[in-house]
């Protein structure tokens, strides 16, 4: 499916349209779409910071992302799905509702419009203000993006070549045991 993708942005039909050319000449670079440590490290930081955000069009976000901050596209995108459909308002109402007001507690921040609702959630006796909701979202993004970093490094420690990105003599050499 990538590389369907990948074959229709190099289409000429669309290389052919100046205003296109700006957005799709940064998607041709291979280390884009190649998972190798760093980029996929990239690529789950930006993926859970857009997934914590909400928003509609998550997905667009962490690929526009990507593409600036030179991390793999495919693996950015995915990693949105953590707040699926069936996930998303549990993770909201919950989670960053009361995160973001023990943070507010315990930082003791100054916030606007502390007015505070009793929000109805099935199980679950919800008191919070939507600046506790804004704190929630933010910071629990932040802290899932500082996160991604020591997890898909040392995941990638486990994996044959470290996670780096093979070159072809080191794709060479692989394909010349494989043989034997």
């Amino acid at each position: 499916m990538v590389r369907r993708a990948y074959r229709y942005l190099r289409h000429p039909h669309i290389r052919k349209r100046p205003w296109l050319v700006t957005l799709t000449k940064p998607l041709f670079d291979r280390d884009l779409w190649h998972p190798c440590r760093n980029s996929v490290a990239g690529a789950v930081s930006i993926g859970l910071f857009c997934a914590m955000l909400p928003i509609p069009f998550q997905m667009l976000i962490a690929a526009l992302a990507s593409v600036r901050a030179k991390a793999n596209i495919p693996i950015s995108m995915a990693t949105c799905w953590v707040t699926n459909p069936f996930t998303h308002l549990p993770i909201i109402v919950p989670l960053q509702i009361k995160f973001g007001h023990w943070i507010g507690t315990v930082v003791d921040i100054p916030l606007p419009f502390d007015k505070e609702a009793h929000i109805p959630f099935p199980g679950v006796d919800i008191t919070g203000s939507p600046a506790d909701f804004v704190v929630g979202f933010l910071v629990m993004g932040v802290l899932l993006s500082i996160l991604a970093y020591p997890v898909v490094y040392g995941l990638a420690s486990f994996l044959p070549n470290r996670g780096r990105r093979m070159t072809a003599a080191m794709r060479r050499e692989q394909k010349a045991a494989d043989d034997i």
